[in-house]
């Protein structure tokens, strides 16, 4: 069974930094894309950040250049490293699975809470 948890949300000054981790268990990074999903209040689910074999990242274009996918196989972790944070980041962050093979499964966490505010 696949479990997702995230860790690390919490309250920030705009301009200020954060690191979301999620830890995940019963997953093999290198079968699966990784991934951060983000829903503010009163809109969709949105795609943030994935990250296929450890390596192939995407972004949303409104956050290129201030967040950073990464997983460390190690620690079976997936991380989201903030920076510069704007109000409009403000949201639920969630970490994604989707398995590449058949069973062609996905997993969600349980979502953590990202506040941009001064």
């Amino acid at each position: 069974q696949v479990q997702l948890v995230e860790s690390g949300g919490g309250l920030v000054q705009p301009g200020g930094s954060l690191r979301l981790s999620c830890a995940a268990s019963g997953t093999i990074f290198a079968i699966y894309t990784m991934g951060w999903y983000r829903q503010a209040p009163g809109k969709q689910r949105e795609l943030v950040a994935t990250i296929t074999g450890g390596s192939s990242t995407n972004y949303a274009d409104s956050v290129k250049g201030r967040f950073t996918i990464s997983t460390d196989n190690a620690k079976n972790t997936v991380y989201l490293q903030m920076n510069s944070l704007k109000p409009e980041d403000t949201a639920v962050y969630y970490c994604n699975g989707k398995r590449l093979i058949i069973p062609k499964n996905e997993y969600w966490g349980q979502g953590t809470q990202v506040t941009v505010s001064s």
